[in-house]
């Protein structure tokens, strides 16, 4: 089946083009800059050549009908994740409106399914119950966050209107080969190069790439008509997340633990400053927000295939290898197996 893949040459776009590439369908891709395409599938084992490409941007309708155009199925991953206050105006118009003009088109092109790449925190906050399909859309107090919400709401009127969308929900995402560094694991290297002395209390479902990738393929069944998938994942508080680093590099890491509502005023004041200072700042409010809602898993999620410590380990391991953290920061994780 031919299916078109928007932002396929992000984190969770590019493993699930080389997992459904692997799986046997044509994939097409709706890109800005053809030559960001050799970069983001060349460390998965493949070049452009083995996808087609369509030059285009997801706000666009012209080039998104372009791109749907002849496609069986359609995967929206396209979005911008960062908590960082100066790119608040792009998400908004990527991660609702790119969502709203490639479901329209690709509804009305008839493709099924259609899935679309949404998060757990479109859920968030969940009032203490654990993560759930059937949780209503999310109302949360920060930026990055309320726009997937929005996004998620475009999806479910497909939804109830009948229309095959499928909604995944990947969890924190870690994992190899990110080729924009997001968020997450540029998280993951700044306490690995610790400048993260400080982490707020609670914590959040951690999931790996590559699940997220087998996940889609799965998902892009036709006819099974709307659908909503939880990805898999494991629920760490911060401690344990910190403590599992530490087990995987043999670090210290020394990290003092404060209550997530007392760090929340920190954060807030750090974006407001990010929106005017040049340089990236650590301490961003949408992380420590992220935190205090503590979204958690319950035994009914779906479960992970690889271990908590073997994917931060593989995603360590790919940090320093591509030189973003020393062999001293990656500590045992850069040793090979």
């Amino acid at each position: 089946m031919r299916i078109l893949v928007t932002g396929g040459t992000g984190f969770i776009g590019s493993h699930t083009v080389a997992a459904l590439h692997r799986a046997g369908h044509t994939v097409r891709l709706l890109v800005r800059d053809p030559d960001a395409v050799d970069r983001a599938l060349g460390p998965l084992g493949l070049t452009g050549r083995d996808v087609q490409t369509v030059v285009g941007d997801v706000t666009d309708a012209d080039s998104v009908r372009r791109a749907v155009d002849d496609c069986g199925a359609v995967l929206h991953a396209a979005s911008v994740y960062s908590f960082d206050t100066r790119r608040h105006a792009r998400m908004r118009e990527v991660n609702v409106g790119g969502t709203e003009v490639v479901l329209d088109a690709a509804v009305k092109a008839g493709a099924d399914p259609v899935v679309h790449v949404s998060s757990f925190v479109a859920l968030a906050p969940t009032g203490g119950r654990p993560l759930d399909t059937d949780l209503p859309v999310g109302r949360p107090r920060e930026r990055y966050m309320a726009t997937k919400a929005a996004a998620e709401e475009v999806a479910r009127r497909h939804q109830e209107s009948g229309a095959p969308v499928v909604v995944t929900y990947p969890m924190a995402t870690l994992g190899p080969h990110d080729p924009h560094l997001g968020d997450q694991l540029d998280r993951l290297r700044t306490l690995l190069r610790g400048q993260l002395p400080i982490w707020p209390r609670g914590g959040f479902p951690v999931g790996d790439v590559r699940d997220v990738a087998d996940l889609h393929v799965a998902a892009l069944r036709p006819g099974l008509g709307p659908r909503r998938l939880l990805a898999p994942g494991r629920y760490l508080s911060t401690a344990e997340f910190v403590a599992t680093v530490r087990a995987v590099t043999g670090r210290r890491l020394p990290v003092a633990y404060l209550p997530s509502a007392a760090v929340l005023p920190v954060g807030a004041a750090t974006s407001a400053l990010q929106r005017v200072w040049p340089w990236h700042i650590p301490v961003e409010y949408g992380a420590v927000y992220t935190c205090h809602c503590d979204v958690r898993t319950d035994r009914d999620a779906p479960a992970p295939t690889r271990a908590v410590a073997e994917t931060i380990r593989d995603a360590t391991r790919w940090l320093h290898r591509t030189r973003r953290i020393t062999r001293r920061q990656a500590g045992k994780a850069a040793q090979p197996d």
